[in-house]
């Protein structure tokens, strides 16, 4: 025997106006909760808008011209070129002028500092060992940081992670998203390594 609350319950889904209030409680339920999706992210798209213009990225580059490494007589380098290496002093010697405590052997004719061979204008440089020796240049320091006030929340993940001069122009020399067109075409094939604050010009298509 079937209950009599079932049979009430059957009765009652039978009449239009109860079919009637419960797509209107749906319809209500589903408009609140859409408004309330799209308010949230209208306020979370005003905040991270109002962070983006508010709160510039705290760079930890330090640029300093002693550090420890120059006081303990040792040197970090560029360490992956086959034939030029560049030390954080900003010296640029070939690799078999390295000495052990990986600074560039300034007794040798060939060692060159701060040089720029190879650099156009622009920033760009051909070989990426003599872009990190130009990019050292004290004078150099007042255009990096114009670079870092000015960059793209894009670049936080790439320059967060440097906290001096010489890390800061290992890492601006490394070729990037900047560096090429169409995603697989350098801009400029041959000075593909920049220190700039603008990357090379778009080569026409």
């Amino acid at each position: 025997m079937v209950p009599c609350g079932a049979v009430l319950w059957r009765r009652l889904l039978r009449k239009r106006w109860v079919l009637g209030v419960v797509f209107g409680l749906s319809l209500v339920y589903f408009i609140t909760s859409t408004f309330k999706q799209e308010e949230r992210m209208v306020r979370d798209r005003n905040l991270l808008q109002v962070q983006e213009h508010e709160q510039p990225i705290m760079w930890k580059v330090k640029f300093s011209s002693g550090n420890g490494s120059q006081l303990s007589n040792q040197c970090r380098n560029s360490v992956q070129g086959k034939l030029l290496i560049t030390d954080e002093l900003g010296y640029i010697c070939e690799r078999k002028d390295v000495l052990v405590n990986g600074c560039c052997n300034v007794n040798v004719a060939s060692t060159r500092l701060y040089s720029c061979d190879s650099c156009l204008p622009n920033g760009c440089c051909s070989v990426y060992e003599y872009c990190v020796s130009c990019c050292l240049q004290p004078s150099k320091q007042h255009l990096l940081e114009r670079f870092l006030n000015r960059a793209a929340i894009a670049f936080q993940n790439l320059f967060m992670a440097v906290e001096d001069h010489f890390e800061l122009c290992l890492a601006k020399c490394r070729t990037s998203s900047q560096s090429v067109q169409h995603e697989n075409t350098y801009r400029d094939p041959i000075a593909k390594y920049c220190y700039g604050e603008y990357p090379p010009e778009l080569l026409p298509v």
